[in-house]
This record gives structure tokens, C-alpha cells and sequence, in this order.
């Protein structure tokens, strides 16, 4: 089968940082769907594992964790799907990846496709939206009741995949104040149009733009990038017993600046799940048929943003130079051919 991956960490302008080359089919066992691969999406990960990660010795690591396609085959284990079902998902970090033209998944982390979207559509929500469900209600324990108000969540670096979809569920599911960072005129914009209550910028100190604004001390702090550029204002404008949740990697963080407040410190990684096999993995499943219906009924939407054309190496590096230029909007997709 047909696949991009690498051989060598290099940096993206390298002309083999990414390469197109041809793998044996995978074939599926136990509880593995094998789907023929529609649609990819790019997300910080798959930088970060390039960069960071060598593959073994002689090999090629295939890169990629979002993928909406359909279902071509089934392990004997299999319950929840069929051959011909159109699936969604964000994969497995201990796997290889979606860029290639046929991929194997457990089906515990896999859900049906929404009706109303396009292979293209759909690949860029899983990652995101299972990362941002288990950032605000499992982490962060929101409440889902709407009457529920007078409490607010900021969203620091809100226009990318997981703000995108984050600022819509906290504003459509929640009763929160939603709160999000964007820095250029196109970004504010964009999160606007999802639902945040208020914009500020966040390339100026955060607790200075909250009380800018006359808004209060923040519930609830969502650091999706550049947390350690942000954390002594995150520390300043977070309400006392608030609670603050990562998803970046800083080197270090002086967390003693939380005590005096009482502030709680959580992690969303949600590759946790099928990384340790845990007991309740086939929660992304639910999730991710949750998020179908709300999709389908209208209560969330894409945030698919560009098109980069077919899964090949040149159009990858084009789609990871631009998520390492920290510019993306929303979600970069790929098609098969």
C-alpha cells in the first residue's frame, strides 16, 4: 500500500524530512478494523513525534492520528462495526499512522462517521473533539446544564484544532462564559464565529487583557499552546479554587504559583486511554458517536479550514510547515486520491 513516512528526525525543508513509500497491507485482528483511509488531518502530534522521534533502525515511521474512510475488513473480535461502515477516528500514539492508504484501528476508539459530512470534514474533528471533551467535562468537570451560569473558561489559543472545537462545545453544551485568545485580526474573527463571549490577545499579558475588559478572576483556564509564555498571568487572573488544564508541553512550570489560590492542575492527553488499554477505552467510542449527533443535528460544526490535496509527501510538509509556523486556523486535511 501506498504511505508517507521517514526514515530520519529532520527538519521539514529537508527534502526527506517526509517520503512517499510502499508498505506491506496490514491486516486486522482481534478487535482491529482495517479502513481504507479517505481523509487525514494534520495536528501538532504529528510534529512533534517527526521532530522527536527516530524511528527504529532500517525503518520508516508513518505519521498521522485523525482519519475519517470505510471499514474493508474486520478482526474475529470485532462487535460494534462491518465492512462498508464509514468510521472516525483519532488512532492510536502506539500504532502507525493515517497517512496511508489503509490503516488498522481498535474499534473501541473509533465511531460512526456523521451522515452529514464528507470524508474531508470529518477527518478534521476526532483528535480535537475527543481531546476537548475529556479537556472540559472529564478534567475539568463542567457541568452540561446551561442554567448553570456565572462561571467562565478562558481558552488560550483558542483558533487552533482543539480551541476551535473546545470554545464550540463549552459554548453550545455549558453554561460557561467562554473567554478565548486569537492574536491576529482573522483568528478573532474566526473564534467570534464559533461562539466565544469575548476576544482578547494574547500576545499581550493575559491578566492585563481580562481586567481590560472588566471581566472577573477566570473559573476555568484552558492552555492549549505556549503555556509557559503565559503562566504567571494564567496564575494572576485564575479565581481562587479555580482550575487550570494543559495539553502543550512546557519544559517547566513554577506550579507553586497555584497554592495560594487553591488552584487545581490538570493533564488532557488523550492518547491515554489506548496507550494504557484502559479499562474504559470504548469511552471514545461513545464520545466520538456523541459528537456524530451533535454534528448532525447541528449543534457543532467542521473546523476544517484548508484542503492540501492528496496524501503525499510534498503536500504533508506543506501542512507541517505550516502548523509549526504556529499560523494554522482551525484543521489542515488531506484527501486520498
Amino acid at each position: 500500500m501506498k504511505a508517507v513516512a521517514y526514515r530520519k528526525s529532520l527538519p521539514i525543508n529537508e527534502a526527506d524530512a517526509l517520503i512517499d513509500v510502499e508498505l506491506p497491507d496490514p491486516v486486522a485482528q482481534g478487535r482491529d478494523l482495517l479502513v481504507e483511509v479517505r481523509a487525514v488531518s494534520v495536528n501538532p502530534v504529528d510534529v512533534k513525534i517527526r521532530r522527536n522521534v527516530a524511528p527504529a533502525e532500517g525503518g520508516a515511521k508513518v505519521l498521522g492520528w485523525d482519519a475519517a474512510g470505510i471499514v474493508r475488513a474486520v478482526g474475529p473480535d470485532v462487535t460494534l462495526f462491518k465492512p462498508g461502515d464509514q468510521v472516525w477516528y483519532a488512532g492510536d500514539l502506539t500504532r502507525p499512522g493515517t497517512n496511508s492508504a489503509l490503516h488498522l484501528v481498535d474499534e473501541r476508539i473509533a465511531g460512526h462517521k456523521p451522515v452529514n459530512l464528507d470524508f474531508a470534514q470529518a477527518a478534521a474533528l476526532p483528535l480535537t473533539a475527543i481531546t476537548a471533551w475529556e479537556l472540559l467535562f472529564e478534567r475539568l468537570e463542567v457541568s452540561r446544564d446551561k442554567g448553570q451560569t456565572g462561571k467562565s473558561l478562558l481558552v488560550v489559543g483558542a483558533a487552533g484544532g482543539v480551541g476551535s472545537i473546545l470554545v464550540q462545545l463549552a459554548r453550545q453544551l455549558t453554561g460557561l462564559t467562554v473567554i478565548a485568545t486569537a492574536s491576529r485580526p482573522e483568528t478573532a474573527a474566526w473564534v467570534r464565529e464559533l461562539g466565544a463571549h469575548h476576544v482578547i490577545d494574547h500576545s499581550k499579558p493575559l491578566h492585563e487583557e481580562i481586567a481590560r475588559l472588566g471581566l472577573p478572576p477566570v473559573t476555568y483556564v484552558a492552555s492549549l499552546n505556549q503555556t509557559d509564555l503565559h503562566w504567571n498571568a494564567i496564575a494572576e487572573l485564575v479565581a481562587p479554587q479555580g482550575k487550570v488544564v494543559l495539553i502543550d508541553d512546557p519544559a517547566s512550570l513554577d506550579i507553586r504559583l497555584l497554592k495560594r489560590k487553591s488552584v487545581s492542575l490538570h493533564w488532557e492527553f488523550m492518547f491515554t486511554r489506548s496507550m494504557f488499554q484502559t479499562s474504559d477505552m470504548i469511552a471514545q467510542h461513545r464520545l466520538l458517536n456523541d459528537v456524530a449527533k451533535l454534528v448532525e443535528t447541528g449543534v457543532l460544526h467542521t473546523t476544517l479550514t484548508e484542503i492540501f490535496g492528496t496524501i503525499n509527501a510534498e503536500n504533508l510538509k506543506r501542512a507541517h510547515a505550516l502548523i509549526e509556523s504556529n499560523r494554522a486556523r482551525g484543521k489542515i486535511v488531506l484527501q486520498a486520491e
